[in-house]
């Protein structure tokens, strides 16, 4: 595959059963084969993607150390700001040249969540981001629900097989801002080439080159989503838990030619993540003679903390 699939949620939600096969099939497939879909028909407006850019660029114009304020120590860049080079891929040295912001779950209806998620950091300089970022999470919470229905579907599960370990998930929604690059990097790139570790990611802000796929030869092909798209990949946990039925696919951000070096490209993916007792362990349907099981039974916190470690965000 060469390029990435396009599919309309409106199809699967149009209440007519086999448009809703076909979405179902169409999703389907493409994680099997490349892990990746350009997503029509979403729940986002295009007044409130337009409110969340504003809000974001302002952020990331404020002085460093305003934003400084709110990187909050010891919860593993959790909430809150996280500064320019601290996050590196699974096996990298080098920082990604990035900087960003997590807005967690807003937790509905269970202390016991309450307590164990960090709570979200309110911006005092800009109201308006906290309000904006909250809308925008909802949005993307509930465009997830629905994928994960269809993928349910796919795998030959309940439809709502998802849903009770998506409510309260521990799932971020991070603006990132990939500023001016002022030289030449010496190894670092904008974001090195990893795999997501979530069920799956939704990508706003994916116009334009960038982000890169790599397909099953090994090429890295260019992910490019029209305007009223989300680009939507399958993450680790989700790979794991259907035996890599459903691909995760690894990605990357590289750095634009020289001549763009002095623009910033701004992108906010949301990590769908069920709630921290989730067992990932293989679902049986996804095991056969051809295709044994790969993995030892895990929690998606288990899996979750290994993988921050991995990535320097928590130490041991």
């Amino acid at each position: 595959m060469n390029n990435i699939p396009s599919v309309n949620l409106k199809d699967f939600t149009s209440g007519d059963p086999e448009r809703k096969q076909k979405f179902v099939d169409e999703i389907g497939k493409a994680y099997e084969e490349i892990g990746f879909v350009a997503l029509k028909g979403h729940f986002l407006d295009d007044n409130l993607v337009e409110d969340l850019y504003k809000q974001i660029k302002s952020f990331f114009d404020l002085p460093v150390e305003t934003k400084q304020k709110y990187e909050i120590p010891g919860i593993g860049g959790q909430r809150g700001y996280v500064s320019f080079g601290k996050e590196s891929a699974k096996g990298k040295k080098e920082g990604d040249l990035k900087e960003f912001w997590h807005f967690g779950q807003y937790v509905e209806d269970n202390p016991e969540l309450e307590k164990e998620y960090p709570k979200n950091v309110s911006v005092e300089e800009l109201p308006e981001f906290n309000e904006v970022g909250k809308r925008t999470y909802k949005k993307l919470e509930e465009t997830a629900k629905y994928v994960l229905r269809a993928l349910a579907l796919h795998l030959g599960l309940e439809e709502t097989y998802f849903d009770n370990f998506i409510k309260n998930g521990n799932s971020i929604l991070r603006p990132i801002h990939y500023p001016p690059i002022k030289e030449e990097p010496k190894e670092a790139v904008r974001a090195a080439a990893h795999g997501d570790i979530n069920l799956i990611t939704l990508l706003m802000g994916g116009q334009g080159k960038g982000l890169q796929v790599q397909n099953h030869k090994g090429e890295w092909i260019d992910a490019i989503a029209q305007p009223d798209e989300l680009m939507i990949n399958v993450g680790d946990m989700l790979s794991r838990h259907t035996n890599n039925k459903l691909k995760s696919t690894i990605h990357r951000v590289v750095n634009p030619p020289k001549e763009l070096w002095g623009t910033s490209r701004y992108s906010i993916p949301f990590f769908m993540h069920p709630i921290s007792s989730m067992k990932l362990d293989v679902l049986d349907n996804c095991v056969d003679d051809q295709n044994p099981k790969l993995y030892e039974d895990i929690t998606a916190g288990e899996f979750l903390t290994e993988r921050l470690i991995e990535l320097g965000l928590i130490k041991k």
